[in-house]
């Protein structure tokens, strides 16, 4: 009983999970780009010589910090909500949430190696890894019946709905 209850929250819990790894994984290349186009190749490049001086603690401290500037844009946005400036609260937000995994994610392609050589963050790296695998199989057959639904295939109440939709908007065009 407690399962079948607790089932949703799991789900959701995988959904945003998942829009986090999306995040990250659609921002790399973005990031990738914008490395390219402005002279961010030097400033990487600098950035991985000094790291390699580093040891993996500092390295941590390398990650970590350029999120901290990223905070006060977060409590300006919820600062926004709280005074009902709707449209500007939700640009702020995901502005500084893609700024953030942007961020995020160049910074980690940076430091990656040298974090790796901690074994407590290669093991919640690997977590990380393995939980993002389980929310994509928790999140695939929604995602499927989703798509079903969507296209109508099948037997079920979707198909039988879209196809009753279908020939009522037929019957509205032979009326005009």
């Amino acid at each position: 009983m407690l399962r079948r209850l607790l089932q949703p929250v799991w789900v959701l819990l995988a959904i945003i999970f998942l829009i986090e790894a999306w995040l990250w994984d659609h921002c790399e290349p973005i990031v990738a780009r914008l490395v390219a186009a402005i002279p961010l190749a030097r400033f990487k490049q600098w950035l991985a010589e000094r790291i390699d001086a580093l040891s993996p603690a500092m390295t941590l401290i390398v990650f970590a910090v350029p999120i901290i500037p990223l905070f006060p844009l977060k409590l300006v946005g919820l600062w926004l909500l709280a005074h009902q400036y709707w449209t500007s609260a939700v640009f702020t937000i995901l502005f500084a949430k893609l700024l953030g995994v942007g961020v995020t994610a160049f910074i980690f392609d940076v430091t990656r190696a040298k974090l790796l050589e901690m074994p407590w963050f290669e093991r919640l790296y690997e977590l990380v890894l393995r939980v993002r695998a389980k929310a994509t199989l928790l999140v695939n057959p929604i995602k499927q019946r989703i798509r079903e639904l969507i296209a109508g295939n099948g037997e079920g109440w979707s198909s039988r709905t879209l196809r009753l939709i279908q020939r009522f908007r037929k019957s509205v065009r032979e009326a005009r």
